[in-house]
Order: C-alpha cells, then sequence, then structure tokens
C-alpha cells in the first residue's frame, strides 16, 4: 500500500502548506534529503491550543498537546511532500524533531511526541521509524504548545 493510500485509510488529506511569515521556505530539498522549517499545530488556519504543556490546572493537557504533535507532523508532511514532488515520493523519514512548550516541572516531551512519531509510521509503515529528539523550550511560536520538523528522504 502506498504512503497515500495509508495516509487515505487513516481518514487524513495533506493540508496545504502554510505560508512562511519570514525570511525561509517551509521545506528545502538537497539531494535526496528534504528538510522541513518547524511547524505549528494549524487545522483550518487555527492553532489547535496554545499554552505551555503541564499538570496544571491552566495548562494543555498532555494528551491535547499530543494532539498537537500530530496535527504539526501531517503539515510537516505536507510541506515535505510538496517539496519532494509528492508524498509517494518520500522513501523513508530520517528525522522527527519535536519541541514541547513545558511548564517548568513537566517532562514527559518524548510522550508528547510519540503522537508524531506514529503518525509516520502509520503513513510509511517501517520506513516511517525514525530518530527523534523531543526538547522542552520556554516558549513557541504564537504560543504554540508544539513544533514539529522532519527530515526526509526522497526518491532521485
Amino acid at each position: 500500500m502506498s504512503a497515500t493510500q495509508r495516509l487515505a485509510s487513516l481518514g487524513l488529506t495533506l493540508p496545504e502548506v502554510a505560508n512562511p511569515v519570514g525570511t525561509y521556505v517551509p521545506a528545502l530539498r538537497h539531494g535526496d534529503l528534504v528538510y522541513t522549517s518547524g511547524q505549528l499545530p494549524f487545522v483550518d488556519g487555527a492553532l489547535l491550543a496554545t499554552g505551555h504543556v503541564g499538570q496544571r490546572a491552566d495548562d494543555v493537557s498532555p494528551e491535547r498537546a499530543a494532539e498537537c504533535a500530530r496535527a504539526a507532523a501531517l503539515n510537516a508532511l505536507a510541506a515535505a511532500a510538496r517539496a519532494a514532488g509528492g508524498l509517494d515520493s518520500i522513501v523513508s523519514v530520517v528525522k522527527v524533531t519535536g519541541f514541547v512548550s513545558s511548564a517548568p516541572d513537566f517532562t514527559q516531551q518524548p510522550a508528547i511526541l510519540n503522537a508524531a512519531s506514529a503518525l509516520m509510521v502509520d503513513v510509511f509503515g517501517d520506513a516511517g521509524r525514525h530518530a527523534r529528539s523531543a526538547v522542552g523550550v520556554a516558549a513557541l511560536p504564537l504560543g504554540a504548545p508544539v513544533e514539529v520538523e522532519i527530515v526526509v528522504a526522497v526518491r532521485q
């Protein structure tokens, strides 16, 4: 089954790639690799949530943050697919880097990023298994709780 077919079987479609708000591109191909810029959890033009991820009452819950990680990863796939010439031109996911805007006492960033990693495996099967970094940060653009960037290998 192709990545496009797997994506459809998940009930998902690639979203439109967001226009950059600065001097950068959403994704850049270099040889057989595509690097994406950091992608936020936008769905239909709006962030799914804002704020820090943590355990306090006013924090974004870890469950909601995981939904944000999945949405940001889908946006990263859209950017990578556009640069690669289509989703089925991607042969493997090499690296996922995720940033979680975290409350100072929150240490479960890897659990949040599991949602992004799982999406890659769901779409690409074993070719979706990748190296990963999950980093806690003080703040992210627009108050987003999660940002995801990916590196993928593509057909030459």
